[in-house]
């Protein structure tokens, strides 16, 4: 069975990208979890961060975003020596802003869903790459994104990061023409 080149490193990078990579998510918990996990991986392989998300899970609450603008120092100081984590100070501070931000943006919009699917019309953008090398890093629509999330506190949203979000939660499928998935999402 062919797949996105990029799946075959691992097991648990096949069953990610056979399962869930590029099915649209319109689950506010779920977008929430994604943009953190994103933001985590920058500088680092999503491989790392697949076998780091269960601790993920754990240690912010299922990514529950109430709870999680909540955390005070203390709780901030042990995430920093939580090992099933990354334990960036950066990104663990901007998992605490991005809850606060996206609770906002619940507040105004009624709900996340509602306002990240704004920047693809409501449906995902199906692409049509042959190679992989041919998929772009950003596009002008995760650069509106980014903007739009940085201008309303969000971190470690940029273009780059959101377009893996974009990816990730089935906003844009970037299988690639030949994957078994690319007809599936």
């Amino acid at each position: 069975m062919k797949r996105c080149e990029w799946a075959n490193g691992s097991e648990l990078e096949k069953h990610y990208h056979d399962h869930e990579w590029g099915v649209p998510v319109h689950d506010d918990r779920t977008l929430f979890e994604f943009l953190i996990l994103e933001g985590a991986q920058a500088g680092l392989s999503w491989l790392t961060i697949l076998k780091k998300r269960e601790g993920y899970k754990r240690a912010l609450d299922n990514f529950d975003a109430e709870k999680i603008a909540g955390y005070n120092e203390k709780k901030i100081a042990d995430l920093i020596n939580d090992s099933e984590i990354i334990r960036n100070r950066l990104k663990i501070r901007a998992a605490v802003t991005n809850a606060d931000a996206f609770l906002a943006v619940q507040k105004e919009f009624k709900s996340f869903d509602t306002y990240i699917w704004q920047f693809v019309d409501g449906k995902p953008i199906k692409n049509a790459w042959e190679k992989p090398a041919n998929i772009p890093a950003n596009t002008p629509t995760s650069n509106a994104m980014s903007k739009d999330l940085k201008k309303r506190g969000f971190k470690f949203v940029g273009s780059t990061i959101c377009y893996a979000f974009m990816q990730a939660v089935g906003m844009v499928n970037d299988h690639t023409t030949d994957c078994f998935r690319y007809d599936q999402v």
